[in-house]
Formats: structure tokens, C-alpha cells, sequence
């Protein structure tokens, strides 16, 4: 049977989750300024990039809107 981690099992406290959506938030932002950078030079239209963007950009946004979720019940909780 495969053993899991401490940390695996461990709820998340209000700073980790803090740091995490914080790092999201970083990693959304430098994602869309990096590849907003790279199309100016390849000449490829914004509105084009966005488009290939919005499934990553959907997928970090449910992410931080879960860890928000999370955040909140532990503050409420406290």
C-alpha cells in the first residue's frame, strides 16, 4: 500500500493559502505579460493570444477562486 505524506494529509492553514493564492496571482499575471511580450515580437494580434491563453488563464482562476473559498471558511472558522 503506498504511503502518503504528512503534508499530503495536513489541512492547509491561512498563511499557506495566503502564500499560494499570492503565487497564483504572480504566476497569472507573468503569464499573460511573458506571452503578451512574445507576440508583440512575433507581430501576432493581442486578441488572438488572449484566445490561446483563456483556457490556462480559466484553469488558474478556478484555482484561486477554490483556495479564496478555502481562505474564507478558515478565517470564519477562527
Amino acid at each position: 500500500m503506498a504511503e502518503t505524506s504528512p503534508a499530503a494529509t495536513k489541512p492547509a492553514t491561512a498563511g499557506e493559502l495566503i502564500e499560494v493564492i499570492q503565487e497564483f496571482e504572480e504566476y497569472r499575471e507573468r503569464l499573460i505579460n511573458e506571452t503578451t511580450t512574445a507576440a508583440k515580437k512575433a507581430k501576432l494580434p493581442k486578441a488572438m493570444v488572449m484566445k490561446q491563453l483563456e483556457p490556462e488563464l480559466a484553469k488558474i482562476d478556478a484555482a484561486l477562486e477554490n483556495l479564496r473559498t478555502q481562505q474564507a471558511a478558515i478565517e470564519e472558522a477562527n
